[in-house]
């Protein structure tokens, strides 16, 4: 196996930084009305992380977050409003929005979650993915 090399990532302005230090976990895409409402697209690309493997550089300080009563939390750059992680209720558990890295993060998505609330306005491509009609854990 190759060696890894850290994965980098940044809000649009610049304002956070990150470095991923081992290989992604998983990866998925999420549809359900929260996600819609937060990004503004039909749905969100992630990427689950190994626990301690998030290492936030700069930014920190202005990290905003929105802590649904159910669900994980959703950070954002306070600066230019970049979605960039979730986090569970613990702690425990980060997720990196995809198109937050820097390259390439060496992992796709491998299901579609919550596509019972799939936007009506974008069909989900016939990719072969999974589906799940509520979340997937």
């Amino acid at each position: 196996m190759p060696d890894f090399e850290p994965l980098r990532g940044r809000c649009l302005c610049g304002t956070v930084a990150f470095v991923v230090t081992a290989p992604p976990v998983s990866a998925s895409y999420c549809h359900c009305t929260r996600c819609q409402r937060r990004t503004g697209t039909a749905a969100s690309a992630q990427a689950r992380l190994a626990p301690g493997t998030l290492q936030i550089l700069t930014g920190e300080e202005v990290l905003g977050t929105y802590e649904p009563p159910q669900g994980f939390a959703k950070l954002y750059c306070g600066q230019c409003g970049s979605a960039l992680f979730s986090r569970s209720a613990d702690g425990s558990v980060w997720s990196v929005r995809l198109g937050a890295f820097d390259g390439d993060p060496g992992i796709r998505p491998q299901w579609r979650q919550f596509v019972a609330y799939a936007a009506p306005w974008e069909p989900i491509p016939d990719d072969g993915l999974p589906r799940y009609d509520e979340g997937k854990h």
